[in-house]
């Protein structure tokens, strides 16, 4: 890490804006990342428990989502995700000249950062549109291709989504992986960091806590993943047609097969 371009870049806040790019990444961060893919598993038990899920989310009110959303996932997720671009431009990178497996997982945690934080900014788009005010969500995000998810048809749209092509499902399936590698990496690192287990004893237990925690959330994504392609999608040739008249249907106050299921 090329230290002194960091210091000339952040001042005398280097440290303090280090320390908490590292503890965002854990607190909010990492604990939504494992609540947003248990919820997606939801949808193992059927689509009537994953729309229970979303029903639930959505209860909370528009305005509490509003500022939960962006209070504790999006503003820190900009922070976290900027801050590590920032980290990773300023960076030496010399697995070349040093292959060692240390060096290898630092790259990689840096690497899996930059591509999900892409992956992320993508799917919010893709799936909410970033905001929802009404005007930008008609006349900005679903023209570009966004806010393809409806909550009153929490499974359908969210599968259709997914199964609109095979890219869009090893996208999705890249993103997950990277996702949960630089959580799980980043775990191990940031207990180097903040002291936790400093040992080469107890470094190499955590590594190996770490690495099952990272496998248990992977299958655990992949697994929404799978589970998605299993629900039955109207109209699959054309989805955003099935989504965007359930829509429209939504805002007449009609409810969805899955909606009255997870309500019985």
């Amino acid at each position: 890490m090329n230290t002194p371009q960091l210091a000339l870049l952040f001042g005398r806040y280097e440290f303090f804006i280090r320390r908490l790019h590292s503890l965002i990444g854990l607190v909010p961060l990492g604990g939504y990342l494992c609540f947003h893919l248990a919820t997606n598993a939801a949808v193992w038990d059927g689509p009537e428990t994953y729309q229970r899920r979303a029903d639930q989310i959505q209860a909370v009110g528009p305005s509490t989502l509003f500022f939960l959303s962006w209070g504790l996932i999006f503003l820190p997720i900009l922070f976290h995700g900027v801050i590590g671009s920032v980290i990773v431009t300023c960076g030496n990178r010399n697995v070349v000249q040093y292959p060692y497996l240390s060096n290898f997982r630092y790259t990689l945690q840096r690497g899996s950062g930059v591509v999900a934080f892409l992956f992320i900014l993508w799917h919010v788009f893709q799936m909410h549109g970033w905001f929802q005010f009404p005007w930008w969500i008609e006349h900005v995000a679903r023209p570009l291709g966004g806010a393809k998810f409806v909550p009153d048809n929490a499974p359908v749209s969210a599968a259709a989504v997914i199964q609109s092509s095979i890219v869009m499902a090893a996208l999705y399936a890249v993103g997950v992986v990277a996702s949960v590698y630089h959580l799980a990496n980043g775990l191990w690192t940031m207990g180097i960091t903040w002291g936790v287990w400093t040992s080469p004893r107890s470094q190499q237990a955590a590594s190996r806590i770490c690495a099952a925690f990272g496998i248990a959330l992977t299958v655990l994504g992949l697994g929404a993943l799978y589970g998605m392609e299993k629900v039955a999608v109207p109209n699959k040739a054309r989805p955003d047609t099935a989504i965007h008249a359930q829509a429209n249907l939504s805002q007449h106050q009609a409810k969805c097969p899955y909606a009255e299921e997870a309500k019985q």
